[in-house]
């Protein structure tokens, strides 16, 4: 299993411990945790060379 998948997990138990809590500062702390482990899955992505850093730059850019 990749570590970025790891990462994800961890996002995603946040999320059902956010949908467990009552809406409040609880909810949103999980809910914050879980949108840090998803940066974080997406950076060991691009670390481990799964994704660019950014768009592919001949999208971005139409040729002329």
């Amino acid at each position: 299993m990749r570590q970025s998948d790891l990462l994800r997990e961890n996002a995603e138990n946040c999320l059902q411990l956010a949908e467990q809590a009552a809406r409040g500062p609880t909810f949103k702390r999980y809910t914050r945790m879980a949108q840090g482990w998803v940066a974080l899955a997406n950076a060991q992505d691009w670390l481990d060379g799964e994704v660019p850093p950014w768009g592919d730059p001949r999208s971005d850019h139409p040729r002329t």
